[in-house]
């Protein structure tokens, strides 16, 4: 691959303006680049996940969903593209699956924490669910693909099972739930 970025420092977005994939131009605060912020975000959260000491399961399916994460922001940064397929949110329901099988089922909430990298992966899971909110929010004015949608409607559900999973691999017990006069 040649050189993409040859330059950081353009100044084009001084006038309080961003550059889509199609040329065109946007507020830096459109919604099409708060979900693409949120994105960018969330892939960045997988990386402070990614880290920390992983089980490999856990950690092949973090590497793949940053990897998947750059083709949705390629797909939201061009209006009409089409990039995440649904083999992207079958590989996530395999990942769901095989890494549920080997947990107890869940007997109360759990609260976010437990290891380091467990609670890496919490704090992932809420970046999620917001870049998921960001995109149903463009979705209201603007074309988005329904399987972008579904896609880290399932992110989410990875994160949660990866924090479970991490912490049982680390022998730490998943903080519960302690309702209040309980």
């Amino acid at each position: 691959m040649g050189f993409r970025l040859s330059k950081i420092v353009t100044r084009t977005g001084d006038n309080g303006t961003t550059g889509l994939g199609d040329g065109s131009r946007v507020p830096k605060d459109a919604p099409r680049i708060a979900a693409l912020g949120d994105i960018d975000e969330l892939n960045s959260a997988l990386g402070v996940a990614l880290a920390e000491p992983l089980p490999t399961e856990v950690r092949s399916a973090l590497l793949a969903a940053q990897n998947d994460l750059f083709d949705l922001g390629g797909e939201i940064s061009i209006p009409g593209r089409i990039a995440m397929e649904e083999a992207h949110v079958a590989k996530l329901d395999a990942d769901v699956s095989a890494l549920n099988a080997s947990l107890p089922p869940l007997k109360e909430f759990v609260l976010p924490g437990g290891s380091r990298a467990a609670a890496a992966c919490h704090m992932a899971r809420t970046v999620c669910r917001r870049a998921e909110r960001s995109l149903v929010a463009l979705a209201r004015n603007e074309t988005v693909s329904p399987v972008s949608l579904r896609y880290l409607n399932r992110l989410s559900d990875l994160l949660f099972v990866a924090a479970r999973t991490v912490n049982r691999a680390d022998g730490v017990a998943e903080p519960a739930w302690k309702p209040r006069g309980k």
